[in-house]
């Protein structure tokens, strides 16, 4: 299980243990928040094809299928 702080992810970079697409690493683009401020989501961008997905936080945490930076 990978430990996070979600208020650090911004910019953050990603790499997905088993790519599909060509599209291995990833960064992290924006955060999204709520009212008190809370990280709830985040927006992934592949680095190859520029594609975005929007996600739970806690789904970076999943060492099975993410690990911190890029490898």
């Amino acid at each position: 299980m990978n430990r996070i702080n979600p208020a650090k992810l911004l910019l953050s970079k990603w790499t997905a243990t088993a790519p599909k697409n060509k599209e291995k690493h990833f960064l992290v683009t924006e955060l999204f928040r709520d009212e008190e401020n809370t990280v709830l989501e985040i927006e992934l961008q592949a680095v190859m094809t520029r594609r975005t997905q929007r996600l739970a936080w806690q789904t970076l945490q999943d060492a099975d299928h993410w690990t911190m930076g890029w490898k």
